[in-house]
């Protein structure tokens, strides 16, 4: 069968290549600096004991919340169960008595 070939990654060898100086001549200028790279302008975040108290709080009600929900959409589910078998009950002796009466 025919197999593609895959590129191999070249391997790291543990050597440093220093780079060659470069000269500058009066009236030229001078190549840009690497070594300024600016710092990350995203905010940091600190964490406070207030601020983890307020997590730890918001989580605490999200997920008495959410059980809640959960809880009462299976007692709905439970509800509807037992109001299907008492009218499954009905009707079975609805249907029961009639046939007798014939």
């Amino acid at each position: 069968m025919l197999r593609p070939k895959h590129p191999t990654m070249p391997q790291p060898t543990g050597l440093v290549t220093p780079q060659t100086p470069t000269t500058i001549t009066p009236g030229t200028p001078a190549p840009p600096s690497t070594s300024n790279v600016p710092a990350s302008t995203r905010p940091v975040v600190q964490l406070t004991p207030g601020t983890a108290i307020a997590l730890v709080g918001g989580g605490t009600a999200v997920v008495l919340v959410i059980g809640a929900v959960l809880v009462s959409m299976l007692l709905a589910v439970a509800v509807t169960g037992v109001s299907v078998a008492v009218c499954a009950v009905v009707l079975r002796s609805l249907l029961a008595s009639e046939a007798k009466r014939r």
